[in-house]
């Protein structure tokens, strides 16, 4: 981390699309939650540590460790992903044709130095309010996030991790513009930002499409541009001491 805050942001170039989402994707869908599944990829990392099966216990139980918290986003069962033709945390690896678990395909993108993104429809991260639920996708690399609507809560937890929520405008979707979540997405939001501003989106398709920027007043705009909360009150803190200096 710098110790100044960046005056703008490098617009987000060529990100692929980590899953695509319908309506109504809730929190306990993309927050680590519940025991740890034996054959998911959080009990693989487990196991690489030596630990028992009958000693897994919940994502709740270690959700200190960022490690397997990470592992557990995205990983219920019930989750639907449209790129995949069965429900639970599965994606496709585009470049690869191969079909694997959200987490494990994140970290194939991040080794390739490729930016990430998500699709979802109505009502985005509705539900109790959870942090994991920004967190975790934070760690597996999503730089945005595109969606009908958002839970109001969720929202704000995501530009708190540095996580661009943009909306589609009234009436569009990933249905109605034909996208499929094969395609490469980059962003255009100018020389700077302001609050509900217009942000272009370009598809590797050549599809060309608007989207309304959620950072919704001033202060989310400065901890976007700080690269989240976190960042901004460090910052913040180091002013404040060198002042009493």
């Amino acid at each position: 981390m710098s110790k100044e805050a960046p005056t703008s942001v490098k617009p987000v170039q060529n990100a692929a699309c980590l899953a695509l989402f319908g309506d109504s994707v809730t929190t306990d869908h993309i927050s680590p939650a519940g025991n740890i599944a034996k054959t998911s990829v959080a009990a693989v990392y487990l196991k690489g540590r030596d630990i028992e099966a009958k000693d897994f216990n919940s994502y709740g139980s270690r959700r200190g460790n960022d490690e397997v918290m990470a592992r557990g986003t995205f990983a219920n069962v019930r989750l639907v992903n449209k790129m995949v033709q069965k429900p639970g945390p599965m994606t496709l690896h585009v470049p690869s044709g191969e079909v694997m678990p959200i987490f494990d395909a994140a970290m194939k993108y991040i080794a390739d130095g490729s930016a990430l993104c998500i699709l979802a429809g109505k009502e985005y991260g509705s539900g109790s309010s959870r942090d994991w639920a920004a967190k975790g996708p934070y760690l597996q690399g999503i730089k945005v996030v595109i969606a009908q609507s958002y839970e109001r809560i969720h929202r704000s937890n995501l530009l708190g991790m540095g996580i661009l929520p943009l909306q589609f405008l009234e009436g569009e979707g990933t249905e109605s513009l034909g996208l499929n979540g094969h395609e490469t997405f980059s962003f255009d939001w100018g020389e700077a930002f302001s609050t509900g501003q217009e942000v272009s989106v370009t598809t590797s398709t050549g599809k060309t499409f608007a989207t309304k920027s959620r950072l919704d007043t001033d202060p989310e705009i400065a901890y976007f541009l700080n690269g989240g909360i976190l960042h901004y009150v460090l910052r913040n803190m180091l002013k404040s001491a060198e002042a009493k200096k």
